[in-house]
């Protein structure tokens, strides 16, 4: 398990959520790299609405522009091995946008590493 607290670099991707990469979805092959890597974590988030490059506007409340989402990949870890996995998305992303930001992990708990007792059922409890 991965520790992490402190100063760490979050990158984030934009795409769509109909990008893909060999036959598979763009957002669920970087996760996948990501973890490969050893990063701390990524997550997908779907957005409702939104444009990018194309200024085509992308909409789930509309039927006929309701496909190809917009979709960020996010991941946080150490600048370290956040700059070491970019080449991967430079490789990946072909169209879209990747940002860097500063930030500062404040908690970074796995189910498994929180602090107390187990129950019954193997939760724990504070």
């Amino acid at each position: 398990m991965t520790r992490l607290t402190g100063r760490a670099l979050r990158v984030t991707v934009y795409i769509g959520e109909n990008d893909t990469w060999h036959h598979k979805p763009l957002y669920s092959e970087i996760v996948h790299r990501a973890h490969a890597a050893g990063l701390a974590g990524a997550s997908v988030f779907r957005g409702v609405e939104g444009f990018g490059a194309s200024s085509r506007i992308h909409t789930s409340r509309l039927l006929s522009l309701s496909e190809d989402l917009p979709v960020a990949v996010v991941i946080v870890d150490t600048e370290e091995r956040v700059r070491a996995f970019l080449p991967q998305l430079d490789e990946l992303v072909t169209e879209g946008l990747v940002t860097l930001d500063d930030c500062e992990v404040i908690r970074y708990v796995g189910r498994d590493d929180s602090p107390g007792r187990t129950d019954s059922k193997g939760k724990k409890s504070l």
